[in-house]
């Protein structure tokens, strides 16, 4: 199994300390709160984001628990994926494996916002008996998208809610099959584009056109947010900032699960489970489509499937938990703390 290397310690906000988990191709970076010994908490950021989204939000929560958030691979300070190919959903589902493999952790808390959720909610039907608590922000857990969507699950960007979804019953099986090639030759050709392109220097953007560049793509982000997130998303050259996300990642190569099929996966799901959904977020009534596909089915299912399932409506917006963590803090506060008995083990 990878070993840990610890590689910085800040002393910001109380024991911040940045982790790096040497993997095949480079290594995952990681942040973490706290101490080590606290009951484990891992933490995912959504779609081209980074573990800064949980900066703010984590001095908030019970002090006894030691927060991890890890950048995904391509994202924040993780290396890239090697050259050639592409980024697989289920890559980030099974770094969140290879982080915990590293730290020894048998069974802990997943914490996701966004596409983080959708990756805490496979990784906790594939490796049911290592989650015991699951937290869902601006999540339900799984994102059955239409037939051929080949752009990442995360949604954490607003124009996602204009992308047309299917009727009420659905896409042909012919739309669906010619839908799924093409998405796989969009794949193939972006992967293409992008090698075809590689020698060329990155963009370099001064602070201030990388921060409204990144405000601009992120609708819900406030000014504060999107610098929080810019600290680690960029890097200092000369002559302004770089980002540092892999572009491979805008693409992902995923096979959409239907809806049936989330709905079948969560009843695997052990973990007690809190979802928090913005009342002007991604999944808002106005998006009357994408309610009547998944939104209300899989809230039904998870509703009457689940032990322990809380769902709580909050004011704001997708990225609530940055922006004003004071609204969520307490209802995570609650959940993480109820029931210590079953003390996660490391």
């Amino acid at each position: 199994m990878p070993s840990l290397l610890k590689w910085s310690s800040l002393p910001v906000a109380g024991m911040v300390s940045e982790l790096k988990f040497p993997v095949p191709w480079g290594h995952i970076a990681a942040k973490a709160w706290g101490s080590s010994q606290g009951r484990p908490v891992l933490c995912l950021h959504g779609w081209l984001d980074n573990a800064n989204t949980f900066n703010r939000l984590i001095p908030l929560l019970p002090k006894d628990y030691y927060y991890m958030a890890m950048d995904f691979g391509g994202h924040g300070l993780s290396s890239h994926r090697p050259a050639g190919f592409p980024y697989h959903f289920l890559d980030y589902v099974s770094e969140i494996r290879r982080v915990t493999a590293a730290l020894k952790w048998s069974r802990f808390t997943l914490m996701g916002h966004s596409l983080g959720g959708s990756v805490a909610g496979m990784f906790s039907c594939i490796f049911p008996e290592m989650v015991d608590k699951l937290i869902l922000v601006e999540s339900y857990g799984f994102f059955p998208a239409p037939q051929g969507q080949d752009k990442g699950p995360g949604l954490g960007r607003q124009r996602k809610l204009n992308s047309p979804l299917p009727p009420k019953d659905g896409p042909s099986k012919s739309e669906e099959s010619d839908a799924w090639l093409n998405s796989k030759r969009k794949v193939i050709e972006s992967l293409l584009s992008l090698e075809e392109n590689k020698h060329q220097p990155p963009k370099v953007r001064s602070h201030q056109e990388a921060l409204q560049r990144l405000l601009q793509a992120n609708s819900h982000l406030t000014e504060e947010s999107g610098r929080i997130l810019l600290q680690r998303g960029a890097t200092e050259v000369p002559g302004g900032l770089v980002y540092n996300r892999d572009m491979r990642a805008l693409t992902h190569n995923q096979d959409p699960l239907t809806l049936e099929q989330c709905v079948s996966f969560l009843n695997k799901i052990q973990a007690s489970v809190l979802m928090i959904i913005a009342q002007d977020g991604i999944f808002n009534p106005e998006a009357e489509n994408m309610s009547r596909y998944f939104v209300k089915p899989l809230r039904e299912a998870f509703q009457s499937n689940l032990e322990h399932f809380q769902l709580a409506e909050v004011m704001g917006n997708h990225f609530v938990h940055l922006n004003e963590p004071e609204v969520v803090a307490g209802l995570i506060n609650i959940f993480l703390t109820r029931d210590q008995s079953s003390k996660a083990r490391l």
